[in-house]
């Protein structure tokens, strides 16, 4: 269903549980950036009404995940600490060329933020297939849910505003580029890397 090219090594979850309080810091950090995100289209691309009418209630969504992971995280006395930067999103970014017209720069963020939820949700899976932890499990399990719809939203509004030929192109260029990052950075605490 996701499309991804190169599957999450199994063995990531076993690096996730015996790093979960990271896990969860960088998790809590995906979710605010994710609202981010939803706020800047909304800035950058305001003449786009459906645009914006999805990404104010995605904003609000993505926040109440960050409300519920803080509060877990709070619940197992697991405090922030600072940011980091992710490595995956980072080189994620390099793929398209800056500028370009203001359409390709809409596409290209959209394309972006499907793959990230995209990775996200697959990650979700597998932490709520496989985690000991049953309060974790179910946890995932319903993040998971909310990531694929979101995923499933950003490639629609793509294909909506651009070229569909086109655009699916292009993402099938960066799920190819994706692929590549996975196979350098699949060993790390974070849900991303």
């Amino acid at each position: 269903m996701l499309g991804l090219k190169l599957p999450t090594d199994p063995r990531w979850v076993n690096i996730a549980e015996k790093n979960i309080e990271e896990i969860l810091i960088d998790h809590a950090y995906c979710e605010q950036k994710a609202a981010s995100t939803a706020i800047s289209l909304i800035v950058s691309f305001p003449e786009y009404e459906e645009l914006v009418i999805k990404m104010t209630d995605l904003a609000q969504e993505e926040m109440s995940h960050f409300k519920m992971v803080h509060d877990l995280m709070r619940s197992r006395g697991i405090k922030m600490g600072r940011d980091r930067k992710d490595l995956y999103v980072v080189e994620l970014m390099t793929f398209f060329p800056k500028g370009g017209s203001r359409t390709d720069q809409l596409i290209h963020r959209l394309l972006y933020a499907a793959l990230i939820e995209a990775r996200s949700c697959e990650r979700f899976r597998l932490l709520s297939d496989q985690l000991k932890d049953k309060s974790l499990k179910k946890f995932y399990r319903k993040l998971m849910i909310s990531e694929a719809n979101h995923y499933t939203m950003f490639l629609k509004l793509a294909r909506q505003f651009g070229n569909e030929s086109k655009v699916n192109k292009k993402w099938q260029d960066l799920l190819e580029f994706e692929a590549k990052i996975m196979k350098r950075l699949s060993q790390h605490e974070s849900i991303h890397g």
